[in-house]
């Protein structure tokens, strides 16, 4: 996933941002307002969507499978699972519904997974904050140590960021990006999609390695973080491609570099920011799915299996592709041995980047 590679060290830890700063709060008071008004809608809407093919006479359809998505509708992780959903429905002969738990970077729809029943019929499908969680903080709600709550099922794709940025901003490439920071020290305002997710740690991660200072501004997905930069309430993100390609194509945002150490094959012209700006720069993320600690080996074994057929699925493998994700597919226990490489690599980030602990 993300590590530090031959770049130098940091430089000593910023201070942080005064929270009595007019423009601090300002910021804080819109991303309030723009997550209201995001979980206003999920609650009106009060209906998830199902996806469900007619059930083969020799395989009736069972109990609904409810997979998880612990971010908004409309981002990266949301639009994989739709993506994906239609395709198990299928091969499972069960109804998929799509239910949204956004809320504390994932922490609150992996909660709800490790409280379901084992039953085989609740699935998480989450992204890289399952590892970085219990690395930033002090505490969570179940236990993730040694996967006793919530077990590995398959690894789903992995994905690199891209750094955009407002049409406004008057960057053209990454180098100019660091420069303007460099030159408004603190006043540059960077969108995530939560405090400890894969793009907040990996800009905290180039503020390190470029020696700059930025305003962070978490939000509670990649949806309403998106939302506000289009808006120009914020001024850069890391972003994927599933969330901003459509807007990056549009012209809706300028993307600056990816963050992979190779191009992305989604938009090859675009430089990385380790070739283009910082030496060494890589973070990616992931896509993985998750069952209740409990749910048998056979239940697990049969989303894997499912998954994996899925992601072989030229429609699936195209749309993928297109957005920059790529197929990839594991045993439970292949997965479980990824997870405990990925959650080094994010140590590495965190103490490297001096990103402190956080209390829910």
């Amino acid at each position: 996933m993300d590590h530090t590679g031959n770049a130098a060290a940091p430089p000593p830890a910023r201070p942080a941002t005064d929270a009595s700063n007019p423009r601090r709060r300002e910021l804080i008071a819109t991303a309030g307002a723009t997550l209201a008004t995001s979980l206003a809608t999920t609650l009106t809407a009060g209906v998830v969507p199902q996806f469900a093919r007619p059930a083969r006479a020799q395989q009736p359809a069972g109990k609904a499978i409810r997979l998880i998505v612990p971010y908004p509708a409309g981002g990266g992780t949301d639009a994989l699972a739709r993506t994906i959903a239609p395709e198990l429905a299928d091969t499972l002969g069960q109804p998929v519904v799509i239910d949204n738990r956004p809320g504390a970077n994932g922490i609150i729809g992996s909660d709800a997974v490790a409280r379901s029943k084992p039953d085989g019929s609740t699935f998480l499908l989450t992204i890289a904050s399952h590892t970085i969680n219990p690395l930033l903080y002090t505490r969570l709600p179940y236990d993730n140590d040694n996967d006793n709550d919530l077990v590995p099922v398959t690894l789903v794709a992995e994905y690199p960021f891209v750094l955009v940025v407002h049409p406004a901003l008057p960057v053209k490439t990454a180098k100019d990006f660091i420069a303007l920071a460099r030159k408004r020290k603190g006043e540059v305002t960077y969108a995530s999609s939560g405090n400890g997710s894969g793009p907040h740690l990996g800009m905290e991660l180039l503020a390190a390695m470029a020696d700059i200072e930025m305003i962070h501004v978490p939000y509670k997905g990649a949806a309403p973080a998106t939302t506000d930069l289009l808006g120009g309430q914020v001024q850069a993100m890391l972003n994927n491609f599933l969330a901003s390609a459509s807007l990056i194509r549009a012209g809706r945002l300028r993307p600056l570099a990816v963050t992979s150490l190779k191009r992305s094959a989604a938009m090859p012209e675009l430089p990385t920011l380790a070739e283009s700006a910082l030496p060494g720069f890589e973070v990616n993320g992931w896509y993985g799915m998750f069952a209740p600690r409990g749910t048998t080996p056979a239940a697990a074994t049969a989303m894997q299996e499912a998954v994996a057929k899925a992601m072989r699925r030229p429609a699936v493998a195209e749309r993928l592709a297109s957005d920059g994700a790529v197929a990839v597919t594991n045993t439970p226990a292949a997965f479980a041995k990824y997870l405990r490489a990925d959650s080094e690599k994010w140590a590495k980030v965190i103490k490297r980047a001096k990103v402190a602990p956080e209390t829910l």
